[in-house]
C-alpha cells in the first residue's frame, strides 16, 4: 500500500538556505530532505559549509535566509531552545561538555526537552565507558570518551534527530569503528541522524544517503547504492 508522498515522513527539509557570518555568505542556497529514521551525510572538504550547515538548522549563525521546515513546521523565525523543543539535538565538533563536572553530572544536567529521551541505565549499556568513567571529571577524559559523552548527554534530553559535527575527528580507528555501532544501534533504535563528516570510509558504510557539498552549495547527491559508480566523482571533491 502506498503511503502517499514522503512529505508526512519527513523530519528535515531545508529550501534555498543562505548563511551568513557578518558580511561573510557562507551557504548559497541550500536543499536537502531528511526522512524520519535516515542516516544522511554532509560531505566535503573543511570549509565546505557543512558545519556552517548545522548550526544553520539550529540558528547559530549570523542570518539566515530560505526555509526549514522540521516536523512539518517553519522554524525560520525559532530561538535555538525552540529548535531543541522540536526533538533535535546538535553536537558541536568542540564537543562543549563541561569539564568541571563528572560524567553523570554532565549527563544529568541538560533538561529534558521532550519524552522519550535514554535513562541512565540505557545510556550506560550503550555507552559502558562511560559508566566506568561516571565520577570522573570532565577534563580526566580522553577525546574519545568526551566524544561519547557529547552524544549521550543529547539522548538523555528526548531530541530524535541528531545533527553531529565532525565526530570521529582526532579520534584512534578503535574508538571511530565504536561509534559506527552507536550510530547503527541508533537508527535501529527509529532516531534520524544528520552527520557531518570529512572521514568518507566512515561515513560510507553507514549512511543511507550522502550529500556532497562544495563552496556552500550541494553539488551532488548520492545513495549508499550509487557509491561504486560515482566513487571517481566523490574523490574529485572530497580529494580521497
Amino acid at each position: 500500500m502506498s503511503h502517499g508522498p514522503d512529505k508526512e515522513y519527513e523530519q528535515l527539509r531545508v529550501s534555498g538556505l543562505h548563511a551568513f557570518y557578518g558580511e561573510s555568505h557562507i551557504l548559497h542556497g541550500i536543499d536537502m530532505v531528511v526522512h524520519r529514521g535516515e542516516l544522511v551525510t554532509l560531505l566535503g572538504r573543511n570549509g565546505a559549509g557543512r558545519t556552517t550547515t548545522l548550526k544553520a538548522i539550529m540558528n547559530m549563525v549570523g542570518r539566515r535566509t530560505g526555509s526549514i521546515m522540521i516536523n512539518g513546521e517553519e522554524t525560520m523565525s525559532c530561538a535555538p531552545h525552540h529548535i531543541a523543543r522540536l526533538g533535535v539535538g546538535y553536537c558541536p565538533e568542540h564537543r562543549g561538555i563541561f569539564s568541571s563536572l563528572n560524567v553523570q553530572e554532565n549527563l544529568t544536567l541538560p533538561p529534558v526537552v521532550r519524552s522519550g529521551g535514554m535513562s541512565l541505565e540505557e545510556i550506560y549499556t550503550m555507552f559502558p565507558n562511560l559508566y566506568e568513567r561516571r565520577f570522573s571529571q570532565g577534563t580526566k577524559l580522553s577525546g574519545g570518551e568526551q566524544q561519547m559523552l557529547a552524544m549521550a548527554r543529547i539522548l538523555r534530553t528526548g531530541a530524535n534527530m541528531l545533527l553531529l559535527d565532525e565526530i570521529t575527528e582526532g579520534l584512534a580507528p578503535v574508538i571511530v569503528e565504536t561509534l559506527g555501532e552507536v550510530l547503527v544501534a541508533l537508527k535501529k533504535k527509529g532516531l534520524t541522524i544528520v552527520l557531518a563528516e570529512q572521514n568518507f570510509h566512515f561515513a560510507a558504510s553507514l549512511a543511507d544517503r550522502h550529500y556532497v557539498l562544495e563552496h556552500g552549495q550541494i553539488v551532488e547527491e548520492i545513495s549508499s547504492h550509487e557509491l561504486s559508480s560515482k566513487r571517481a566523482l566523490l574523490d574529485h571533491y572530497l580529494c580521497v
